[in-house]
């Protein structure tokens, strides 16, 4: 069954290929979550550009390319609390999940975290060039 269903993804993706045309690829896009806020006072220390460019010479050292994103967020904790802070999203395009779970800890002790939140999907891309 498992060979089964591995084959019609297999095929999925390659009609999904075709339609977007040759100089597409499948990739899988990475994001990582990072709450501003130090998880014992719950307050952010730091100006959010500060947490921004340490964030670039995280990336920076590992050699990835990335992008990044503030956005405002807010969420349950652990002891019922609702917290709203400021969250910076790290997108990635193929890095080895190595490199991710290495970056995420990095981050979880340099900004006092308790957690980073990790989504990954599949994204459909291509590069579009012009030269003048």
């Amino acid at each position: 069954m498992t060979t089964n269903l591995n084959s019609a993804i297999a095929n999925h993706l390659l009609e999904i290929q075709e339609k977007l045309g040759h100089d597409a690829s499948i990739f899988e896009e990475t994001k990582v979550y990072i709450g501003l806020n130090d998880s014992k006072t719950k307050e952010q220390k730091l100006e959010t550009s500060s947490y921004v460019s340490i964030l670039k010479k995280i990336c920076s050292v590992h050699g990835v390319p990335f992008s990044f994103s503030v956005v405002d967020g807010g969420y349950l904790h652990d002891d019922g609390q609702y917290i709203e802070e400021k969250t910076i999203v790290l997108s990635f395009i193929d890095v080895p999940k190595e490199t991710i779970d290495d970056i995420a800890k990095e981050v979880c002790v340099l900004f006092n975290q308790e957690s980073v939140l990790v989504t990954e999907e599949h994204v459909h891309a291509r590069t579009v060039r012009e030269v003048l």
